[in-house]
C-alpha cells in the first residue's frame, strides 16, 4: 500500500497530459487484459472496457464480474490501483476548474471569442453600459479591461475581465482587440487631473487604431479643447460626459419634461427606443419613407447623423444612406424583418 501511495503521489507531480495519457493507457490495457483474462465473462473487448470504468469509478452494476481465480486477482488489482488513479484524476480536474476560476476572477484569462464588446476603464458608467448591453442584447459577450486586479462583475459569465494597462498591446490582444464589435473607452475617474485623464483616453485610442484600425471605438472626453486631438486618432465617435450632463440639467430647468424623453432614448428599459432599419427598395425620397414608416407604428428620425431630413422630404434617399427610426422592439423586428 505504501508503494502505491508513493506511486500516486509522484504521479500527482506530472503534468496534466502526462497523467491523461496513462490514465488512458491504463484503462486500454486493463480492458485488454480482462478480456484476454475471461473472454466468455465479457463476450467482446467493449464489455471489458466498460466493466474497467464501473469498476474504477466504484459503480460495480453486477452485469459482468470475474469468475475465474485469475480473473478475481485482476479485479483486486485493479481496485487497488484504478481507483486510485481515477480519484488522482478527478483531483486533478477540480484543481484545474478552481484554476481557471482564480485566473478568471483576477484578469489573466485570455479571451477567445468574437463579435465582442470591449470596454475599457472601470466605472459606474462602464456598469451602466454593461447592463445597457445586456438590455440590447443578452447573449452579447463583453470584455473588461481595466488595471484593478478584481473582475468587477464575476457574476455574470458573459463578462470577460482582462486586468493590465488598456495602452499596452499585450492587453489589447488578450481582449481579442481585433475580432470585436467596437471598443468604448470611458474616462478614468481615478485621475484627479482631467487634462491628464483625455490624455490616457488618447494614449489608448491610438493602440487600438495602431493595431485594428477597423473596429469602432467611442471615447468619453471631459475636456472639449481636446476633441481635435482625437480627430487626429481618428475616434468614429466622442461624448463629452460633462457637457451632457450639463446640458441635461439646463434643459430640465427651461424645458420640463424633455430630459425625461432623452433619458428614454438613451435607455432600452423603455417602450420605444432608436434602431437603424435598412431602406427598402420602394422607398424613393424620405417622404415615401417617412409615411411608410410612420403607417407602421414608427417614426423616421435621422440619416446618419442628419436629423433635418423632415424638412427635405422630396428629396431622393442616397444609396450609402443609414436611417434611424423611433419605436418600440416589436415595430422595429416587423420593419427590418427580424
Amino acid at each position: 500500500m505504501l508503494f502505491v501511495l508513493k506511486m500516486i503521489t509522484r504521479m500527482g507531480q506530472m503534468r496534466n497530459t502526462s497523467i491523461a495519457l496513462i490514465a488512458a493507457g491504463f484503462i486500454l490495457l486493463s480492458a485488454t487484459a480482462a478480456f484476454a483474462l475471461e473472454p466468455a465473462t465479457f463476450g467482446s473487448w467493449f464489455n471489458a472496457l466498460y466493466w474497467v470504468l464501473t469498476t474504477m469509478a466504484t459503480v460495480g452494476y453486477g452485469d459482468y464480474f470475474a469468475k475465474t481465480p485469475a480473473g478475481k486477482g485482476f479485479t483486486i488489482f485493479l481496485y487497488i490501483f484504478g481507483i486510485g488513479l481515477l480519484s488522482l484524476i478527478i483531483g486533478k480536474v477540480i484543481d484545474l476548474v478552481a484554476s481557471l476560476q482564480r485566473q478568471r476572477g483576477a484578469g489573466t484569462l485570455t479571451f477567445r471569442g468574437t463579435n465582442h464588446m470591449i470596454l475599457i476603464n472601470w466605472s459606474r458608467k462602464a456598469r451602466a453600459a454593461v447592463e445597457e448591453i445586456l438590455a440590447y442584447s443578452p447573449d452579447m459577450p463583453i470584455v473588461i479591461i481595466d488595471e484593478s486586479d478584481r473582475h468587477p462583475m464575476e457574476h455574470l459569465h458573459q463578462v470577460h475581465f482582462i486586468s493590465g494597462d488598456p495602452a499596452l498591446d499585450a492587453v489589447l490582444e488578450k481582449a481579442n482587440l481585433k475580432g470585436c464589435r467596437a471598443a468604448i473607452i470611458f474616462a478614468d475617474s481615478r485621475i484627479e487631473e482631467t487634462s491628464l485623464i483625455d490624455g490616457k483616453s488618447l494614449l489608448i485610442v491610438s493602440s487600438i487604431e495602431r493595431l485594428a484600425p477597423h473596429v469602432h471605438t467611442t471615447v468619453e472626453i471631459t475636456q472639449e479643447k481636446n476633441i481635435r486631438n482625437f480627430q487626429h486618432a481618428q475616434v468614429n465617435e466622442f461624448v463629452l460626459s460633462h457637457d451632457a450632463i450639463s446640458r441635461l440639467a439646463v434643459r430640465s430647468a427651461l424645458q420640463e419634461g424633455s430630459p425625461d424623453l432623452i433619458q428614454q432614448l438613451l435607455s432600452r428599459s423603455y417602450g420605444d427606443d432608436i434602431y437603424e432599419i435598412p431602406v427598402q427598395s420602394g422607398w424613393r425620397t424620405y417622404g415615401e419613407a417617412f409615411q411608410a414608416l410612420l403607417q407602421q407604428g414608427a417614426t423616421l428620425l435621422a440619416d446618419r447623423s442628419d436629423l433635418g431630413i423632415n424638412r427635405r422630404l422630396n428629396e431622393p434617399i442616397p444609396a450609402d444612406a443609414r436611417l434611424y427610426i423611433v419605436a418600440d422592439a416589436e415595430t422595429y423586428r416587423r420593419i427590418a424583418g427580424k
